[in-house]
């Protein structure tokens, strides 16, 4: 029998692009969102899969990856996902606080602290399944639950409401945790379900991502000027760097440790969260058109960067190489 070939190899190429999952159907709907916003609003199935799919599928995707983590590897990916949380959230929020006590809320050089908040905080967990799917191992794809809890206002309203400028919902960071936690309980009651889900990352991450790069409009970018340019440069490096040196000096990763500048980017639920923090607080709303239009020139500058930086430093380790393991088996997993 012929093996039936590709007349055209389009998930092979995505392949060979880091974090290609994510980032060519990202810049492709941000494409369409930009020249025709309406050509996916007929409404139906066209509608509800590539322009509101986003948050059902990334909900899957979270649900799906809690399943592949067994009670072996709870403990490297729940330290990994500490990890990430503390190096990419917990230390850039704490120094843009500081900074605030010293500039005040509008912040240096245009950049509002509400906009460097909402673009820093957070990082786009799509990109780093799709990566790490790629490069990582399974406490790698785990700690996708680190940008489960960071995803969205959260943490921007937990720090600011830290410095007594707005409320924290607490219900935020149980939603985040919900599908996660549930997806483990599955996967350690049900091996069958865990096998059953192990391909879903590849399946649903070129969708939602997709979907959420319609929502991106490219004239927003450029609205967001220099600033949204300079600022979406300088969060893969910075942001990233924390996370390798955590994945060097704390998780003793060596080569791999180049999986940390994959962290370096904003999601792109993070658009919406100047207007969510407007909301609860009507002190920033100044500053909610300039630091939208910045966040979201970060989303998509950073998902180009981040992966850059990340394969040249796995490649400079000798370590850009696709990782395959079986995550029904953890004795086979490294850990």
């Amino acid at each position: 029998m012929t093996q039936e070939r590709s007349r055209l190899p389009i998930y092979a190429t995505m392949q060979r692009i880091p974090g290609g999952l994510m980032l060519l159907p990202l810049i492709l709907g941000a494409i369409i969102g930009t020249f025709a916003p309406d050509a996916l609003g007929i409404g139906g199935f066209t509608t509800a899969l590539f322009k509101n799919s986003a948050l059902p599928l990334i909900a899957l995707l979270i649900f799906a990856t809690g399943t592949q983590v067994n009670m072996r590897t709870g403990g490297p990916v729940l330290a990994t996902a500490g990890t990430i949380l503390l190096m990419k959230t917990i230390v850039p929020a704490t120094l843009i606080i500081i900074l605030a006590r010293f500039v005040g809320l509008d912040g240096i050089w245009g950049v509002s602290i509400l906009a460097m908040l909402a673009a820093f905080d957070n990082s786009n967990g799509g990109l780093w399944l799709a990566y790490t799917g790629q490069y990582g191992e399974a406490r790698d794809r785990g700690a996708y639950v680190a940008s489960a809890v960071n995803d969205g206002p959260f943490f921007s309203l937990l720090f600011l409401g830290a410095s007594g400028m707005a409320d924290i919902p607490l219900i935020a960071f149980v939603a985040a945790l919900v599908p996660f936690l549930l997806g483990v309980a599955v996967g350690n009651l049900d091996v069958q379900w865990r096998n059953v889900l192990k391909p879903v990352p590849n399946i649903v991450i070129p969708f939602f991502a997709f979907a959420l790069g319609t929502g991106i409009n490219l004239s927003s970018i450029v609205s967001g000027g220099i600033t949204g340019l300079i600022l979406g440069l300088i969060i893969s490096p910075i942001t990233g760097g924390f996370v390798y040196l955590g994945y060097r000096y704390i998780l003793r990763r060596g080569g791999k440790s180049g999986l940390g500048f994959a962290a370096g980017t904003t999601a792109g639920n993070a658009i919406a969260t100047p207007a969510v923090v407007a909301a609860a607080d009507p002190t920033f709303q100044q500053y909610v058109g300039t630091a939208t239009a910045q966040v979201a020139a970060c989303v998509l500058i950073s998902s180009i960067l981040a992966p850059i930086l990340a394969s040249y430093f796995l490649k400079r380790a000798g370590e850009l190489k696709p990782v395959t393991e079986d995550l029904s088996n953890p004795a086979e997993a490294r850990l």
